[in-house]
C-alpha cells in the first residue's frame, strides 16, 4: 500500500551541536553557559553585528537600484572577485594568470558540498583524507556524495600538540593522488594550527605524492585579526602547487563577517599552470559550466542579500578598513578569554596543565576534558560543550569565565584529578 511507504523511515539522532542548543534553551537554571555552537558573542554574551556590516546594510538600502532580483547562477561578481582577492592576495600569481575559477556558495558548508559533488563526478575513485579529529560535518558532506573517506593523525592527546610525524606519514602512505582536506587556519575542533615551517613540510610531502589539496577556509582574519597571516597556508599552497596540481578552496564569511544566517561563501578551483599548447580559458569555461549545473540543479541561484553585504564590505575602502578593525575586536576578545580561563584554572590549582588553551587559536579549544567530564559539567553546572571536550571560547565573557573555571575545577577534581 502506498499509504505506508514511508512508515519505516529510520529515526536519526539529533544533530549533536544543535541538540546542545536545544537542551540549553530548555534548562531552567538561572546561570548557564553555552560553549557549544560556534558563533561569536560580545562580552555581554549577545550576538554582535559588525559595525562594518551595519554600515554596509545602510549603503545597500540607500541604493536607488536596490532590489531582490535573482543573481546569476555563478553568484554576485563583486563578491566572487573580492573574496578571491582577500583569500589569495592582491598580488596573487594565480589571479594574474587567470587560473582561478570561482562561484558563490551557501557559505563554507555549501562550498564543501560543491567540492564533494565535483570530486565525485570527475574523480570519484579518490580517497578523501580528513584530520583526526575534524569538523563533524566534513564526514557527512563527503560520504553523502558517495566518496570514501579516511583520516590522518592530527591531535596528540598526550602532549596536546600537533602529531606532525603521524600527519606526514599518512600523507606519504596514502594512495597517490588522494584528496587531503586541510584547515587553512584555526583548526576546528582543536584550535591547533601547524606553524609556518610545519606547513612547508606538509605541503612538500603532498607534492611528493601528487595529492590534491582542498583548503577549508572558515576563519580568515577571525583567528588572528590579520587576513594575510591567516591566509599563509593557502597562499603557500598555491605557490608550491602552481606547477603540480589543482587546489580547491572553500571559503566562508560566516565567522569573519558575522554572516552566520545569511550563508555567504565561495568555492574556488585554482588550476595549475598548463603547457603552452593547452587552452586554459577553455578549461575554465568547462569547469564553470559544471559548477553552474550543480548550483542550478540544487538552488537555482545563490542568495543575494548576504552576498551584497559582504561585497559592499570588501569593495568599499572605508568599510574594508572598519572590517579589519572588527576582526581585531573579535579575535582580541577571544584571545583575552583564553588567557582568563587558563589563569583562573591555574589560580584554582586545577589538576593538569592548561597552557594548551592559550596556545591554540581561533574560536575553539580542544580542552582535553573527557565525555564523562563534559556530561557532569552540563548536569551539575549548566556549562554546555561538545562531548569531545571542544569548547567555543566565544561563549566566554568577563561575567562567566570564572564560573566556568570553577565548574571545570570541580569536575576534574571530582574525577580524582585524572590525567586529561
Amino acid at each position: 500500500m502506498s499509504c505506508t511507504i514511508f512508515n519505516n523511515v529510520e529515526q536519526l539522532p539529533p544533530d549533536a551541536l544543535f541538540g546542545i542548543k536545544q537542551r540549553l534553551s530548555q534548562d531552567p537554571r538561572p546561570v548557564k553557559v553555552d560553549l557549544g555552537i560556534g558563533a561569536y558573542r560580545d562580552d555581554s554574551g549577545k550576538p554582535w553585528v559588525l559595525p562594518s556590516v551595519r554600515e554596509a546594510e545602510e549603503v545597500i538600502r540607500q541604493d536607488p537600484g536596490y532590489n531582490h532580483e535573482y543573481l546569476g547562477i555563478s553568484g554576485l561578481t563583486a563578491l566572487i572577485q573580492g573574496a578571491a582577492k582577500v583569500l589569495f592576495g592582491e598580488d596573487s600569481a594565480a589571479l594574474a594568470e587567470g587560473r582561478v575559477v570561482s562561484t558563490q556558495s551557501l557559505s563554507g558548508t555549501g562550498a564543501l558540498h560543491v567540492a564533494a559533488r565535483f570530486i565525485s563526478k570527475f574523480c570519484g575513485d579518490k580517497v578523501v583524507y580528513l584530520s583526526d579529529p575534524t569538523w563533524a560535518n566534513h564526514n557527512a558532506i563527503f560520504e553523502t556524495m558517495g566518496l570514501k573517506t579516511a583520516t590522518y593523525p592530527y591531535w596528540d592527546a598526550a602532549s596536546k600538540s600537533l602529531n606532525l610525524e603521524g600527519y606526514l606519514e599518512a600523507i606519504k602512505t596514502a594512495p597517490k593522488g588522494s584528496v587531503f582536506v586541510l584547515h587553512a587556519c584555526a583548526h576546528n575542533p582543536t584550535g591547533l594550527d601547524p606553524d609556518q615551517s610545519q606547513w612547508t613540510s606538509i605541503l612538500d610531502a603532498i607534492i611528493e605524492r601528487e595529492h590534491i589539496v582542498l583548503f577549508d577556509s572558515a576563519y580568515q582574519g577571525f583567528a588572528s585579526g590579520d587576513l594575510d597571516r591567516d591566509a599563509f597556508a593557502v597562499r603557500l599552497g598555491l605557490q608550491k602547487l602552481a606547477d603540480v596540481s589543482p587546489v580547491i578552496v572553500c571559503q566562508s564569511f560566516a565567522k569573519n563577517v558575522g554572516m552566520y544566517g545569511e550563508r555567504a561563501g565561495c568555492f574556488h578551483l585554482v588550476l595549475p599552470r598548463q603547457d603552452a599548447s593547452v587552452d586554459t580559458s577553455a578549461i575554465k569555461s568547462a569547469v564553470l559550466s559544471q559548477l553552474n549545473k550543480i548550483t542550478r540543479s540544487e538552488l537555482s541561484n545563490p542568495p543575494a542579500y548576504g552576498a551584497k553585504i559582504v561585497a559592499t564590505v570588501l569593495n568599499t575602502p572605508r568599510l574594508t578598513e572598519q572590517w579589519h578593525k572588527d576582526m581585531v575586536t573579535m579575535s582580541s576578545r577571544i584571545i583575552k578569554m583564553r588567557h582568563a580561563l587558563r589563569d583562573h584554572l591555574a589560580k584554582l590549582n586545577t589538576p593538569g596543565n592548561w597552557d594548551h588553551i592559550v596556545n591554540q587559536t581561533g574560536m575553539f579549544s580542544y580542552t582535553g576534558l573527557r565525555p564523562e567530564m563534559v556530561k557532569r559539567l552540563e548536569e551539575e553546572h549548566a556549562v554546555y560543550l561538545v562531548s569531545s571536550g571542544r569548547a567555543s571560547i566565544a561563549g566566554l565573557n568577563s561575567g562567566n569565565v570564572e564560573y566556568v573555571a570553577k565548574a571545570i575545577n570541580e569536575v576534574v577534581t571530582h574525577f580524582g584529578g585524572a590525567k586529561l
